[in-house]
C-alpha cells in the first residue's frame, strides 16, 4: 500500500512569508551555526503532524477535517514573538509564536484531536504549542554554537504587525528531499 506523509495545517498569507524571509535574513547576517532555514514560502501553522499514512485513509482524514472545522468561524492570528525549542541555551528550532485568537485555534485543534482520534491518530501528548518554525540547527553544533544562536535570537528586535486569518485547514503532503521538504496540498476545508 502507498504511503503519504501528511499534515494538518493551516496557510499564511504571502505578506506574512515575506516578513518571516526579512527575519531570517536578519538572523542569518548575525550568526554561522550550522542551521538549516526553512523555505519562508513554505512555512505554514501545523495543527497535527499524522506521519506515513496509507493512501487509503486520505478521504476519512479528509472528512475527519471536514467533521472538525463544521461550525467554526474564520478567526483572526497574528506572528508575535521569537523564540527557540526547547530553550535559548540549547536551540535545537528556531521559531516565531503565534496570537490572535489562540483560544479558538485552541478549540479548533482539540476538535481534529478528537475526529481523527476515531480513525486511530493518537491525541498529541505535548500541550499545543501554536509557532512558525523558521530553523533547525543541525545535529553536528554544538553547545556554544547552540548558546550563540540562543544569544542573537535574544538580541534580535523583531515587532510584527503580522496577522494572518484562519479561514482554511489544508491536510498536506510532506514529500521529503535532499534539498528539503516539497508540500502540496491534498484537500481543504473552509471554516464558516
Amino acid at each position: 500500500m502507498e504511503q503519504v506523509r501528511c499534515f494538518i495545517a493551516i496557510g499564511l498569507t504571502d505578506e506574512v512569508k515575506a516578513g518571516l524571509k526579512d527575519l531570517q535574513a536578519q538572523l542569518k547576517s548575525g550568526g554561522q551555526a550550522p542551521v538549516k532555514w526553512v523555505d519562508p514560502y513554505s512555512i505554514h501553522l501545523t495543527l497535527k503532524f499524522l506521519g506515513d499514512v496509507d493512501a487509503d485513509k486520505i478521504i476519512p482524514i479528509t472528512a475527519a477535517i471536514e467533521e472538525a472545522v463544521r461550525g467554526v468561524a474564520p478567526f483572526s492570528l497574528r506572528v508575535e514573538g521569537l523564540g527557540a525549542f526547547p530553550n535559548l541555551r540549547r536551540v535545537q528550532v528556531v521559531w516565531v509564536g503565534v496570537g490572535g485568537e489562540v483560544d479558538k485555534l485552541a478549540h479548533l485543534q482539540q476538535r481534529l484531536e478528537s475526529s481523527l482520534a476515531g480513525l486511530g491518530f493518537a491525541p498529541e501528548k505535548r500541550r499545543f504549542a501554536p509557532h512558525l518554525t523558521l530553523a533547525r540547527v543541525r545535529d553536528r553544533a554544538s553547545l556554544d554554537e547552540r548558546e550563540g544562536l540562543g544569544e542573537l535570537i535574544a538580541g534580535t528586535k523583531f515587532e510584527p504587525a503580522y496577522s494572518f486569518p484562519a479561514e482554511t485547514v489544508s491536510l498536506m503532503k510532506s514529500q521529503l528531499t535532499r534539498e528539503g521538504a516539497i508540500y502540496s496540498r491534498i484537500s481543504a476545508a473552509e471554516l464558516k
